[in-house]
């Protein structure tokens, strides 16, 4: 699957986009239904930079015209969809809905072992050999991404912690860490093994904690910034 980086609503995002440059984004998002692969958003990101309206402002990266449209493209979908298709397909003949989880967000544990916010539930299975499945589409990407994972690795969507909570984070905790490498960013889950705990400046929390990703062992020094909690944490 080819990585994107998830929005995040907690998260800041590029904001110095012309009236132009967002009205054209806006409009591809409308036409095509769904973000545009990152082949497309490179080209649309070198048109606007050769753009007479560019002139004189800041050269734009293609991540942060991918993080616009990822952003966007939530806000005009509905959060009521993915439920409506699964619960469809549970009871067709009933039609039945489950309004109890129609204002929850869940994000799925990939292939990769990255995890990709939710935005469709299609339908689901139950296999002898592996048990209960259900096949997802992801936010941002089209139908030929669509996956079966299994249902254990779906979870309620994890929310970035804010500043004023990194007391909250403690040495054994098990958390969502953003990374990128090698201009690959994807969300893996992430064990704390160490904290640097320090005093807090106008910017906001300067701790640093040491994290173990889960998925092959590697450690890396993170901000609280890269990282994500449940919604309860």
């Amino acid at each position: 699957m080819d990585h994107q980086l998830r929005p995040r609503a907690e998260k800041k995002l590029f904001s110095g986009f012309t009236a132009f440059e967002m009205e054209k984004m806006e409009r591809v998002l409308k036409e095509l239904g769904q973000v545009p692969n990152s082949e497309v958003i490179k080209k649309m990101t070198g048109g606007f930079n050769r753009s007479a309206g560019r002139a004189g402002k800041p050269v734009l990266k293609w991540p942060e015209v991918q993080n616009w449209l990822l952003v966007k493209h939530q806000e005009l979908v509905s959060k009521d969809c993915a439920f409506e298709n699964i619960n469809e397909a549970s009871d067709t003949s009933k039609g039945v809905k489950d309004t109890g989880m129609s204002n929850l967000e869940f994000e799925a544990k990939s292939s990769d072992d990255s995890w990709y916010d939710v935005e469709t539930f299609i339908t689901h299975r139950f296999l002898e050999s592996s048990g209960p499945q259900v096949l997802v589409r992801y936010v941002g990407f089209g139908t030929e991404e669509d996956e079966w994972v299994h249902a254990k690795n779906v979870r309620e969507r994890s929310v970035p912690l804010e500043h004023s909570e990194c007391n909250k984070v403690t040495v054994g905790d098990t958390l969502l860490c953003f990374q990128e490498r090698n201009g690959d960013a994807s969300y893996y889950d992430a064990l704390v093994i160490d904290i640097q705990r320090k005093l807090h400046d106008v910017r906001g929390c300067r701790c640093v904690f040491l994290i173990r990703y889960v998925h092959d062992n590697s450690e890396e020094s993170v901000q609280l910034n890269s990282l994500c909690g449940p919604p309860d944490y």
